[in-house]
């Protein structure tokens, strides 16, 4: 059964149930609610780099900090949508954009953003956007675009929030969801671990996703990826049982949602991979980049799929699935 009900104390028996009986469980869920041989590929683009005002501490983009990213302006139309016919043609079949701005400005750049949705629904993937946050007629001009998911994680807990980012609040996240969900576009939103965070923030963490008054149609679990300049750059290597026990823990509480084995996966071997997916994780980002941070090559994620018997998830399969439901 699909709840939004969760109490605090349910997730957190969830989470520290032990390992292998976890794993169980959601393997299981899994199996119930989703096709377990089925991975959605998505593409991240960076299309417009660094020089963010915002102090993300995680973050190499952000302009306080002394990274070797260098600041790139908005891209042209034509050289986003060649790089979403590579990835369509590489087996993505979502094109996630993403911009280093704090929020969306209504002006030309912004403009060009809604010409380059467009463009790329027009080839048949799914588009998604992460632009910082959102105004309600912002969501409502890029549904009408075609934007199919808008990405704004929480990162972490409430609680734990203000040692990460100071430069805009956890309402301010929440808020930005609340219009992208008004607005008709689905919701992808996750976190970060290894941050500094306790389990118990990862609990809460957890828990705010799971009790939204509808689950993220998508929730990314990103492993911290260490970045030399950023203030987070000493933290220690995320355990690979944690990003299962998060996995996991999401399967179990949000069914149907597509947990996405994010940010980290260049330290995993394909045996720690095999894993997640079997926690239940059924989506990753292919292609060598995520924004700035290093990805594995789609090449090497097609042996892996070879190897674990798993296929690419096909473009708005939801959509499909309900158009033929109303046919019969």
């Amino acid at each position: 059964m699909i709840r939004n009900n969760w109490a605090i104390t349910e997730v957190q028996n969830l989470y520290n149930t032990s390992l292998l009986e976890l794993i169980y469980r959601a393997a299981t869920v899994h199996r119930e609610y989703n096709d377990t041989a089925e991975v959605q590929v998505c593409t991240l683009l960076s299309i417009k780099t660094g020089g963010c005002p915002e102090d993300c501490a995680y973050c190499p983009q952000a302009a306080r900090y002394h990274t070797n990213v260098d600041v790139h302006a908005l891209l042209q139309k034509e050289q986003v949508v060649e790089y979403a016919a590579k990835a369509k043609a590489a087996g993505s079949t979502r094109f996630c954009m993403g911009a280093a701005w704090r929020e969306v400005r209504d002006n030309k750049d912004f403009d060009r953003v809604l010409e380059m949705v467009t463009a790329v629904n027009e080839i048949g993937m799914e588009v998604c956007c992460t632009l910082g946050m959102l105004t309600d007629s912002q969501a409502k001009k890029l549904a009408d675009a075609g934007l199919y998911a808008y990405n704004h994680n929480l990162d972490t807990s409430a609680e734990y929030y203000n040692e990460i980012i100071t430069t805009r609040t956890y309402d301010d996240r929440l808020q930005t969801l609340d219009n992208v969900r008004k607005a008709g576009v689905t919701v992808c939103c996750g976190g970060i671990i290894g941050l500094g965070e306790t389990h118990s923030d990862r609990i809460k963490m957890l828990h705010t996703l799971a009790t939204l008054p509808e689950h993220p149609e998508s929730v990314p679990i990103n492993a911290l990826v260490r970045i030399k300049g950023t203030p987070l750059e000493n933290n220690p290597k995320v355990d690979i049982w944690d990003m299962v026990r998060m996995i996991a823990t999401a399967r179990i509480l949000m069914p149907k949602t597509m947990v996405r084995l994010s940010a980290g996966r260049t330290d995993m071997s394909v045996a720690e991979q095999a894993l997640c997916f079997m926690a239940g994780a059924n989506s990753i980002f292919g292609g060598d980049k995520l924004l700035t941070t290093p990805n594995p090559s789609f090449e090497e994620d097609n042996l892996m799929f070879d190897l674990l018997g798993l296929k690419p998830r096909e473009a708005f399969k939801n959509e499909k699935e309900m158009a033929e439901e109303w046919k019969a």
